[in-house]
């Protein structure tokens, strides 16, 4: 039998070695298993917490695109309304102007009528003396719209004059049918209708047709806009 230098049998050395060889090779395989199945698990670990951070993210996103999405939606009704009530508030404006001016050109209108006019002379120099306390003794003077009289006609004689004329009704009565003490005289703007004033006090009745309208307006207005609020909503 053949023997190494260590004097073990060559044979049972043989199968010594083979056996740590095997050992060791099954230590290797075992060692790498484990450390492959710690691997393993870290990778697993690692992608539940990737997906749970990716879902999160997804999750978190969804619920800002959500909330600007309801902003964008509250913020456009919000917008919406205000138009409409700025609308609303214009078209009513609008309306309120236009009724004001058509007052006005009525009014205006109606003033440059002679016989409107002539009416309305002879009922306010009635009412002067009658109703406003003045005495056959004050000097009253009535201004008419130099538009329908012209200065230089008050001057003329009324037989010169075209009959039914302003000027002519003016100059006729002026010295019987009002009382004693009346003038005319012409004003200087381009307002319609009268004014009647006392020279020697400081008192005026404006009948011209931005004060008639004023006067009106005061107290239909507020009924134009009653109805506007509730025909406009």
């Amino acid at each position: 039998m053949t023997t190494t230098d260590s004097g073990i049998p060559e044979g049972l050395a043989s199968s010594g070695i083979e056996t740590l060889i095997a050992r060791l090779r099954e230590e290797g395989v075992s060692a790498g298993r484990d450390q492959a199945g710690e691997i393993e698990r870290a990778a697993r670990r690692q992608a539940g917490e990737i997906e749970r951070a990716a879902n999160e993210r997804a999750a978190a996103i969804v619920e800002e695109a959500r909330r600007e999405a309801e902003a964008l939606r509250k913020g456009g009704e919000e917008a919406l309304r205000i138009a409409m009530r700025d609308t609303v508030l214009r078209l009513k404006s609008e309306l309120s102007d236009r009724f004001s001016d058509e007052v006005k050109r009525l009014i205006a209108a109606e003033l440059e009528q002679q016989s409107f006019l002539q009416q309305l002379i002879l009922e306010v120099g009635r009412a002067a003396r009658a109703e406003a306390g003045i005495d056959a003794g004050q000097a009253v003077d009535i201004q008419l719209p130099k538009a329908l009289v012209g200065p230089e006609e008050l001057r003329r004689n009324p037989l010169e004059l075209r009959e039914g004329s302003l000027s002519h009704f003016v100059l006729s009565i002026a010295g019987n049918v009002l009382a004693e003490g009346v003038t005319f005289s012409v004003g200087d703007d381009d307002s319609q209708g009268i004014r009647l004033s006392l020279r020697d006090q400081d008192v005026q009745i404006d009948l011209t047709d931005d004060k008639v309208a004023a006067l009106l307006l005061a107290h239909l207005q507020p009924r134009f806009r009653a109805i506007l609020e509730g025909m406009v909503k």
